[in-house]
This record gives structure tokens, sequence and C-alpha cells, in this order.
């Protein structure tokens, strides 16, 4: 299992080792020693979803109130999907940068997106299945988003599907009143890095 930490700092590509045979393959998807090696603490488990979505369905751009916000180790067990990271934290160096990963069935990998970060996807194939570790349970009250499709964010989502055909994004209602970066950062939405910093430092104690 290798972990590369992507242009977002508090974000990692996992690739696993897979093993395989006539039977089929095997592989550990996820490994809390060589997690904390990377990233320097624990992932406390607290929730554990699965989402299946059509080709085309963009989930996101998803952020939590930190503390305790809510970090999450995902990956594609059917299907692929474009996941994508976005530093959502006021006064951080790398504010408003984008990062993506591929996750297939293919490679299997996973990404982690530590707290105080906004998550996305873009399902690439019909019956996608993404599954979730989180480190918070859902609550609806703290948790928020941020319009996937904002020009100033400037995310390249994919126009084809895995097969090459044309992709038309497809969002919730949610999603689509959710804010743009401005007008998020203006409201005082949108979470501190320094605190953030903080929290995610104290998880290492």
């Amino acid at each position: 299992m290798q972990f590369r930490e992507l242009k977002v700092p508090g974000a990692w590509e996992i690739t696993p080792k897979q093993m395989g045979d006539p039977r089929g393959v095997f592989l550990e998807w996820f490994k809390d020693e060589t997690f904390q090696q990377a990233v320097g603490h624990r992932l406390d488990l607290q929730q554990a979803n699965c989402s299946v979505s059509a080709a085309g369905v963009l989930r996101g751009i998803h952020f939590a109130d930190v503390p305790p916000g809510q970090a999450k180790y995902v990956t594609c067990a059917k299907g692929a999907v474009l996941d994508v990271v976005v530093d959502l934290r006021v006064g951080s160096p790398t504010f408003g940068t984008w990062d993506s990963v591929l996750l297939d069935d293919v490679d299997r990998r996973a990404i982690y997106l530590s707290e105080g970060l906004g998550h996305a996807f873009l399902s690439l194939e019909d019956d996608s299945t993404v599954l979730y570790l989180c480190s918070t349970g859902y609550s609806p009250g703290r948790e928020h988003g941020i319009h996937p499709l904002d020009p100033e964010v400037g995310i390249a989502w994919p126009t084809t599907d895995r097969a090459g055909r044309p992709l038309e994004p497809l969002l919730s209602d949610k999603d689509l009143a959710a804010p743009s970066l401005a007008e998020a950062l203006a409201s005082g939405l949108l979470p501190d890095a320094s605190t953030v910093s903080a929290y995610v430092a104290s998880l290492a104690r």
C-alpha cells in the first residue's frame, strides 16, 4: 500500500497492492498501521457510508464545520468516479486549490481527505459504488456545500463517461442551490486554516 500526498495538503492518494489468481483478486484497502505512518494519527471511524450513482451524477462539494469536521477515506468498489478534494481552509496557502484521483475497480485506489477539506465526485459509469469511512457521523446542522461547477474553483470535470459517451452532470437540488466559493467565504461559512491545523494536531496526541 502506497500513500502519495496530493496538491492539497492533508489529502492522500492510496494505491493498494492487489493479489490476483484465477479465483479473483484480494487487497487491503485500509490498514491502520500504514495509515498512521502516512497521516500521523489514527482514523477514528464513526460511520461507514455507501453510495451508488448513475453515470453523470455529481456529488459535492461537501464539507463540515471544524471541529470536529469529517475526515473521509473513500474508494470505489464497482465502476469508476473522478474523486476531487478542494482546499476550503481560509488562510491556507493552497486555499481554493483542487486535486483529483480516479477511483475505479481496476487500480482500486482510495483517497483520504482530512478535516476542513471539500469533497466531490463525478460518476463515470452506471451503478458506480463508492464506500466511505468517516471520522464523524452525519450531522446536517454542521454540514455544508459549495457548488461543484463554480468557475472560481474551476474543477476540470470529465465530459465523457468510462466508455467515451458524453456526460451531462446531474446534481441534487441541494447541490444546485449551494453557494459559490466567494459567497461561502463572504458569509463566514468556510473553516479557518489555523483552527483546522490545531484540531488535526490534537488527533496525534
